[in-house]
């Protein structure tokens, strides 16, 4: 790994006792670290992202990464390592420079000189040698961190994927065939499927797997990982989960929080 960072925020921390929203306790982690991968162009969020890097875009009243953060330090973590690309990076140290953070929590930026991908972020940043919590910056979710980094260490797993099902409708009708005759046919199905949430527990022996440097993604470590016989196991969840990546789902994000506002109200 390489590199240090940018401390932003670093304050004595003591939660609030009982924080009743969604059922978040006092914190459980102890000293468990988060990394945010936030340095991605937003392509498919544009024109939002010409102004604005999309870990920036408002929901409520705070951007969706300090969203983010935190749930993150309600749910007991104590440092999170944030992966900036140079496309308006220094926007979101910026802000969070600025911004009033829980305390306790320690905000550390650190940079990518170019794209690295969604594994390959995890190049720049230091001491990664304890299990650690992963998510993408554009994620608004009310997924249980802590639950999430019980299975991990019950499963002594490599790596853990949150995920969720998902239906996916066919807008036509499928055909069944084989050996050169049809048989069966179905009109529209839906299908479903279980995916990622971007949402991940790592653990160091997944990382001694990363290239030592330049761009890797997190299907192709996915993949290192099943070829090398290690543990990657699943966690399942049914949590509320937007990911604004374009802007019809930040829309129908923004849809649901002015419904249940309550989403946005569950840390300290």
């Amino acid at each position: 790994m390489e590199g240090g960072g940018t401390v932003l925020a670093s304050r004595s921390w003591q939660a609030t006792e009982g924080a009743p929203a969604l059922g978040l306790r006092a914190p459980l982690l102890g000293t468990t670290r988060a990394v945010v991968l936030a340095g991605g162009l937003g392509m498919r969020l544009r024109p939002y992202t010409m102004v604005l890097p999309k870990p920036l875009i408002p929901i409520g009243d705070r951007p969706i990464l300090e969203h983010i953060v935190r749930r993150l330090a309600a749910s007991g973590v104590r440092r999170v390592d944030l992966c900036l690309g140079r496309h308006l990076g220094a926007l979101i140290q910026t802000y969070f420079s600025q911004a009033t953070l829980p305390e306790g929590l320690e905000l550390v930026c650190h940079w990518e000189e170019e794209p690295l991908g969604t594994a390959g972020a995890l190049q720049t940043i230091p001491d990664l040698d304890t299990p650690f919590i992963a998510t993408n910056g554009d994620i608004l979710t009310t997924v249980d961190y802590r639950a999430l980094l019980a299975v991990h260490l019950e499963q002594e797993a490599a790596l853990t994927i949150a995920m969720r099902r998902e239906r996916v409708n066919v807008g036509l009708g499928v055909i069944d065939c084989e050996d050169g005759r049809i048989t069966g046919y179905r009109e529209k199905p839906s299908l479903h499927y279980d995916v990622s949430t971007g949402i991940y527990v790592y653990g160091p022996r997944a990382l001694r797997l990363l290239p030592r440097k330049g761009p890797f993604q997190f299907p192709e470590l996915v993949l290192r990982l099943l070829e090398a016989g290690e543990r990657v196991v699943p966690f399942r969840t049914d949590a509320v989960w937007f990911d604004i990546g374009t802007i019809s789902e930040y829309e129908r994000a923004l849809r649901h929080v002015e419904s249940c506002p309550e989403l946005l109200e569950p840390y300290v």
